[in-house]
């Protein structure tokens, strides 16, 4: 099974958060630790998650939240050539706050790698028409949720099975990209 790596966004994901859940039951999934959560830099968060993608031992899927989604985008290509599909749930605006400005400007690039971009049309950290234009230029597919806020822990998503059957489409997408291991005879 593709590895899942984590990436929580700004002030990390809290226990009951989606994300949170998902690194305590999903076999394999590795979550993305920072060393500062509250005044990212995006030199450091990008650095922490190459470090942990390359850590793995073959190509990952990425569930990212908030300005976890911005720094993937930032990722090098040495980093996303082992991405074989990305989550990305409700994305910062890195333009419209003071404390993540280190993350803009935003990549607009088509990614190398399947991706669904989920977003909320009440979204206070980034308006809906920002975040479809993330998905156009991005090349993912784009789910757009009503009255889901941040999609976090305050707007209700603790257990969030549409995210998890999201995230599993990528991964059984991913498994059916991976070749399979030669086994010794």
């Amino acid at each position: 099974m593709v590895p899942i790596v984590i990436v929580p966004g700004w002030q990390d994901s809290p226990p009951g958060h989606w994300q949170s859940l998902w690194a305590a039951q999903l076999p394999g999934a590795v979550r993305v630790q920072q060393d500062d959560w509250h005044t990212p830099s995006r030199e450091a968060w990008v650095a922490s998650i190459s470090r942990t993608i390359l850590a793995q031992n073959q190509p990952v899927v990425v569930a990212a939240h908030s300005l976890g989604c911005i720094a993937v985008t930032h990722l090098p290509p040495e980093v996303t050539a082992h991405i074989q599909g990305a989550l990305l749930v409700a994305p910062a605006d890195p333009e419209r706050r003071g404390v993540l400005a280190d993350f803009a400007p935003v990549p607009y690039q088509r990614l190398p790698y399947s991706s669904i971009l989920v977003a909320s049309n009440t979204d206070p950290f980034c308006p809906v028409r920002t975040a479809g234009a993330y998905a156009r230029a991005w090349g993912s597919e784009f789910v757009r949720l009503q009255n889901a806020g941040h999609i976090n822990l305050d707007a209700g998503f603790g257990p969030w099975p549409l995210g998890l059957a999201l995230l599993q489409s990528l991964v059984i997408e991913a498994d059916s990209q991976t070749p399979p291991v030669a086994v010794a005879a």
